[in-house]
């Protein structure tokens, strides 16, 4: 039997089904998880105070909280408001760093920085964030406005999923772009919910996150 949720995921709407699965391989029942939603991406200013929302709305529920977001363009805001309520985040400016690694993500974009790049969760909903939320289905001529200064585009991959293979160098095509396609795994996500977990599971010494690769 689970034991009760005593540590608190904050998190993007974007890494659900990650982070749950991840709690799911690990039988990690006492992290709990609460998301905003996704597309605030295209409205980050709502986030800082959304997430403050959410911590005070959990004080003394849960015996520690945690946020899984980057910075997510909110340009500081989220991590001034994080040191004013004491709480950690998961560090990186986005989720493109932490699924790559800070220093493959860094070499990956010194070697081209007109990369655009894609997860499991973007290319799922590619149609629906990228197409309709810029703007061309209705306005195609809008892509060399948007995309013209990108090279490539590059899938950062979660899982092995030749139908998410396939639909994300569609993607590529639609947007003119060169594809590359990089399995990541859930990276420093994985490692920082195992850090998460591991103090409440210190005296089972099960919190290495083994199963995270």
């Amino acid at each position: 039997m689970g034991r009760a949720p005593r540590t608190l995921l904050i998190a993007c709407g974007a890494l659900a089904w990650e982070i749950t699965d991840v709690i799911r391989l690990n039988g990690w029942s006492h992290l709990a998880v609460q998301c905003l939603p996704a597309h605030w991406h295209n409205t980050p200013d709502k986030i800082p105070e959304a997430v403050r929302a959410k911590i005070r709305e959990n004080r003394g529920r849960f015996e520690r909280i945690v946020v899984v977001y980057g910075d997510c363009g909110t340009g500081g805001l989220l991590d001034r408001v994080l040191t004013e309520e004491g709480i950690e985040r998961i560090d990186g400016p986005h989720c493109y760093q932490f699924f790559a690694g800070r220093e493959a993500f860094e070499a990956l974009h010194d070697a081209e920085p007109g990369t655009f790049y894609l997860t499991d969760y973007l290319v799922k909903h590619f149609d629906r964030l990228i197409i309709a939320g810029l703007g061309l289905d209705r306005y195609p001529q809008l892509r060399d406005d948007y995309f013209g200064n990108y090279r490539r585009l590059i899938y950062l991959a979660q899982v092995d999923d030749p139908a998410l293979d396939t639909a994300a160098e569609a993607a590529a095509q639609r947007l003119g772009l060169a594809y590359e396609r990089r399995f990541t795994g859930y990276g420093e996500l994985g490692t920082f919910m195992a850090r998460a977990a591991r103090p409440m599971e210190a005296d089972d010494g099960d919190a290495d996150g083994r199963l995270l690769a």
